[in-house]
């Protein structure tokens, strides 16, 4: 008998999951884990990894969380400080969140998102942008406002989540560590 998808995702679910800050140690299966994670996506631009590297060396990776199950890191999630201009902050840049293909859709990138939300929270940030699915960062509270914006990105995939029921009003801006290059 076939063991079916269904069966194959609660078994990976039911796996001990350990959520924590990262440590260089691990900086190596971080990048393993991102690279992994985004490629072949259509919407990646292969530089994921090297972004979190770049923001780590600047002193821009606010909070960086790695997923770990049966000794092994699954999943990592970076949060970065971003710029707003209207002069607002406490604002920060969820991304590149990453799990290997293997353990995908079995919950870790959800468990990722609401350690750093809750951690940002706790830490007394405004709010956080993302850029990606509406569908999927919507489900967390994140959605489309038209006075927050990403230039050159269609505005339903830049999302916002406010910590304290205030939105600014501006153009954002990440770190330049996104715009690091292969």
């Amino acid at each position: 008998m076939r063991n079916s998808g269904g069966d194959e995702r609660a078994a990976r679910r039911s796996v001990t999951l350990q959520i924590r800050d990262e440590a260089a140690a691990d900086f190596a299966a971080i990048e393993a884990v991102t690279t992994a994670a985004f490629r072949g996506a259509s919407y990646a631009s292969g530089t994921e990894a090297l972004i979190v590297t770049a923001l780590r060396d600047a002193g821009e990776l606010t909070i960086s969380l790695v997923a770990v199950a049966a000794g092994s890191i699954v999943g990592h999630v970076a949060i970065s400080p971003v710029k707003i201009s209207d002069g607002t902050t406490g604002w920060f840049g969820l991304g590149p969140i990453s799990v290997l293909p293997q353990h995908q859709r079995s919950g870790i990138g959800s468990q990722l998102m609401e350690a750093a939300l809750a951690r940002l929270r706790a830490d007394g940030a405004r709010g956080c942008v993302v850029l990606g699915d509406p569908g999927y960062y919507g489900r967390f509270g994140f959605r489309a406002e038209q006075q927050v914006t990403l230039a050159d990105v269609p505005p339903e995939y830049f999302q916002v989540l406010s910590f304290d029921a205030t939105l600014p009003q501006g153009r954002v801006s990440y770190a330049v560590a996104f715009d690091v290059h292969g």
